[in-house]
């Protein structure tokens, strides 16, 4: 039973990397700067970042021992999460880029939003 759980666990881990991935690629394409970095091929681990506004950043790091969000603003922690709430944050910022709209409108929605 526990092996079987472990290999959901990777799998898990990699979907949500393979997604970062994503996410990245198309916040960059809205004008966001947004890197994803991963370690080897593996995909066992990443860390992607998104610039929201001036002086306002999101990092989110996965890996097989946990995974975090930390938004930041002037270099200074606003807020951090871990689990299940740091994937459902995740899920928040990307539900506002599902929509395809003004530049400007969406940096005043996510600037007011995070």
């Amino acid at each position: 039973m526990f092996l079987r759980l472990a290999q959901q666990h990777r799998q898990f881990v990699q979907d949500l990397v393979m997604n970062l991935q994503a996410l990245a690629i198309v916040l960059e394409r809205r004008g966001y700067p947004a890197s994803c970095y991963t370690c080897g091929d593996q995909m066992n681990s990443a860390s992607f970042m998104v610039s929201l506004g001036e002086n306002h950043l999101i990092r989110f790091l996965v890996s097989d021992y946990g995974i975090t969000w930390t938004e930041m603003r002037d270099d200074r922690e606003l807020m951090k999460l871990e689990g299940a709430e740091a994937v459902n944050q995740l899920q928040e910022l990307a539900n506002i880029i599902k929509v395809p709209i003004q530049a400007s409108v969406t940096n005043k929605t996510l600037a007011k939003r995070y």
